[in-house]
């Protein structure tokens, strides 16, 4: 089994768009997509046609249940909060549905997936030890997937604790042997530093991970962004990666 895995798209069509044809060209078994398909981005309605479409399993994330109206936008940054209320006043009713039926946890094959952490499937970054430990301690599949914090992760359990960090592109991880806790990054909105849309590919059979960097017309997205009014700081951050 192949899988490739997104998360955190953000209403990033160029980008997701890119990281499907870098995923076509890996002809995978599945796609997964970790969550927040929308917020932040300017093309809400089509990211989810794209995902419905294309995905094998999708997971709600903080920014889709805003949107929907689930969760308080008041939770959220000036930014973010400024975006989910626009993303909600553009939302179809496709789009709406959609996102509605999602969970934000589930397993599958050999993997247990959240947007989050194992520990709150909603919120919780995973950017710490403890937090990684943790979502180890919860869960028993060989690999655990989550998405949220935008950063390509890569952390396994060792002598009684975790160690890994960060997982730049060209990060290879074996999987026999051990339970890894892996981030794929950021389709629409990274924020490790490095402006490429970020996805994972998964050889449960051969017994290994992939991370994986896709370059995109950065400049399209911005310029729909500024075009529908959104917060120019959620245009200008994207070129930089954070």
């Amino acid at each position: 089994m192949r899988v490739a895995v997104v998360s955190d798209i953000h209403a990033n069509l160029p980008a997701l768009e890119a990281v499907l044809a870098a995923i076509d060209e890996e002809a995978p078994d599945e796609l997964w997509c970790l969550g927040d398909v929308v917020g932040y981005g300017p093309n809400p309605n089509e990211c989810v046609a794209v995902v419905r479409e294309r995905a094998d399993v999708c997971l709600s994330g903080n920014h889709d249940l805003a949107v929907l109206g689930a969760l308080p936008i008041e939770d959220f940054s000036p930014d973010a909060a400024t975006s989910a209320r626009w993303s909600a006043s553009v939302l179809d009713d496709d789009s709406r549905s959609f996102l509605a039926l999602l969970p934000s946890l589930a397993p599958r094959y050999r993997a247990q997936l959240f947007h989050a952490s194992a520990r709150d499937p909603v919120w919780e970054y995973v950017l710490t030890e403890e937090a990684a430990s943790a979502s180890l301690a919860l869960t028993d599949a060989p690999v655990v997937l989550v998405g949220h914090s935008h950063v390509a992760l890569s952390v396994t359990e060792e002598r009684g604790g975790v160690t890994g960090g960060a997982a730049p592109e060209g990060t290879e991880v074996p999987l026999e042997g051990r339970r890894w806790l892996l981030n794929p990054g950021s389709v629409g909105q990274p924020r490790d530093r490095d402006p490429r849309a970020a996805w994972l590919l998964i050889d449960f059979d051969a017994g290994w991970a992939a991370f994986r960097r896709v370059r995109y017309p950065i400049d399209r997205t911005q310029e729909a962004i500024r075009a529908r009014g959104l917060p120019p700081t959620l245009a200008s951050r994207l070129a930089l990666g954070e």
